[in-house]
């Protein structure tokens, strides 16, 4: 998100926070040390060998030793769906998808360069909690926020390395409430018939749009073809209640919307 809205100009600056020490260390690293950052991403990426189905492993083990963010980088380009796993201590679990190699160093090399290109000077980068993070926001600001969602914070599949307990997400957004400040959170929503869990409360007086995400990736694993829907939430003023689900626009849509 804060990449598209840099490369739209639609801030002079902006902040990019996550919980996790490893990702704000590999975001400095992206926008300050780009050709470096690149370069290391490149020699892991080159380490894979033909029939070597222990090098993910290793590398998985040497990230959970010392926390390097570019071997991290490596580890979600390459696992299982792009589906990134934490135990409860903070390691690395999931495995490797043994159908690809990860995005090749080129890709990759080009991705960050733009990266830098355009957040570079314009963004700062913390690491904490996002009641933390978002203590000195002003009306001036906007926030976009994507936590755990409450289906991967309870019972035995947890996800992530911190958890998101959903009375605390209920409290931080009633605290964003009372200083009036705008924000757009991504949170849960459902695919088929199973719902993620239930609408937030309706004294926070937001608005909740349906968003189309399409089909869902685990479901066709599963040999069902199911489609998924997620919830986006709104402060007030921000957007018009709408009914139904959205669904991205057709290409003549969306053309004739730019034009």
């Amino acid at each position: 998100m804060t990449l598209w809205a840099a490369h739209r100009g639609t801030a002079k600056h902006y902040v990019i926070g996550d919980s996790l020490e490893a990702i704000a260390q590999l975001w400095r690293a992206i926008v300050v040390q780009p050709q470096k950052t690149a370069k290391r991403y490149e020699e892991i990426w080159n380490g894979q060998r033909p029939g070597d189905t222990g090098y993910f492993n290793r590398i998985r083990d040497r990230y959970n030793a010392g926390r390097d963010p570019v071997d991290l980088l490596y580890l979600i380009c390459r696992c299982v769906k792009n589906a990134v796993r934490f135990n409860k201590n903070g390691a690395f679990t999931q495995s490797v998808d043994k159908r690809r190699l990860g995005m090749r160093p080129n890709k990759m090399t080009s991705a960050i360069q733009g990266a830098s290109l355009v957040l570079k000077g314009r963004v700062e980068i913390v690491s904490g909690d996002w009641l933390d993070t978002v203590s000195c926001a002003t009306g001036h600001d906007f926030i976009y926020m994507d936590p755990p969602y409450l289906g991967t914070s309870i019972g035995r599949d947890k996800r992530y390395a911190h958890q998101m307990e959903l009375q605390r997400l209920i409290e931080g957004l009633r605290a964003l409430r009372r200083r009036n400040l705008r924000f757009a959170l991504s949170y849960d929503g459902m695919t088929g018939t199973k719902n993620y869990g239930p609408p937030l409360p309706e004294d926070l007086e937001m608005t909740r749009l349906l968003l189309h995400a399409g089909k869902s990736s685990q479901a066709t694993l599963n040999g069902r073809d199911e489609e998924t829907v997620e919830s986006l939430y709104l402060s007030p003023g921000l957007a018009k209640p709408r009914n139904g689900i959205i669904r991205r626009p057709s290409k003549d849509v969306q053309e004739s919307l730019v034009f």
